[in-house]
């Protein structure tokens, strides 16, 4: 169990709390990291982020004119970003003996993930709409923790499912922008932005565990039976991938693949 006054004190506490102030606005971490370990299966959840028994269907580009719709997404992706935090403090948990420069990076995309989960449900208020207002999923959670090691993780967290949302943030960006939501529209480009840093994160510390990314290679750091489909948007944001690390020939190679 971890120490308390610890970072790991700390993240032990974000993911198992059940309060949305706590999700949303954590107390100051302390900076003393002691390469101590837990195993969480599952995180706490506040009653507002309840998590519904049918998966929720994420709204398609061409239904956010509809103010209802736009906070339905962005909701969904408050979710997501809500999820990503907390998963990176399970994998500090999960591999305390990884790198301390790993861990702390960890910790750094924790701070980016939150801070991203209050610019969306800033917008969801704006909007008219309460944290709560719509049905979520924890998809996420559902199989991240397949990962076994640090490679695994940043395989198919970093890599995989930060590197869709650089396809995603780039898409529904623009439909937001065309729906008439300008403010909506910032913030998506801003996440997307700051993701290529999280990405270039998986990327660097994959390759130098594993061997340059390349499209099999990276299969094979997947935790089965996930699949490069579930990683990849409609159209792929090549440009952003490109300056997130992942290699012109990856990207050409995710493009093409099929099952």
């Amino acid at each position: 169990m971890p120490s308390e006054g610890t970072a790991e004190a700390w993240a032990r506490d974000y993911v198992l709390s059940e309060r949305l102030e706590h999700k949303l606005a954590p107390p100051p971490r302390p900076r003393v990291l002691v390469g101590e370990g837990v195993a969480i299966a599952r995180p706490g959840r506040p009653p507002e982020l309840a998590p519904a028994a049918r998966p929720p269907k994420t709204p398609r580009p061409g239904a956010l004119g509809d103010p209802r719709k736009r906070a339905q997404l962005l909701h969904v992706f408050l979710h997501h970003e809500l999820q990503a935090a907390e998963l990176m403090c399970w994998a500090l948990l999960r591999f305390p003996d990884a790198p301390a420069a790993f861990r702390r990076g960890l910790l750094s995309i924790c701070d980016d993930e939150i801070r991203h989960a209050r610019l969306y449900a800033e917008r969801v208020e704006a909007l008219g709409f309460a944290v709560g207002a719509f049905p979520v999923r924890d998809w996420f959670w559902e199989r991240v923790p397949a990962a076994s090691s640090p490679l695994a993780f940043v395989a198919l967290f970093g890599i995989g499912l930060e590197g869709a949302n650089l396809d995603h943030a780039a898409r529904f960006g623009a439909a937001l922008r065309a729906a008439g939501d300008e403010q909506s529209a910032a913030v998506q480009d801003l996440v997307g932005r700051e993701e290529e840093a999280h990405v270039r994160f998986a990327v660097r510390w994959f390759e130098r565990w594993a061997s340059p990314l390349a499209l099999d290679r990276w299969r094979e750091a997947l935790p089965p039976p996930l699949s490069p489909i579930v990683m990849r948007g409609r159209p792929l944001a090549r440009e952003a991938r490109v300056r997130a690390g992942q290699p012109p020939a990856f990207v050409d190679a995710l493009e093409a693949y099929v099952p």
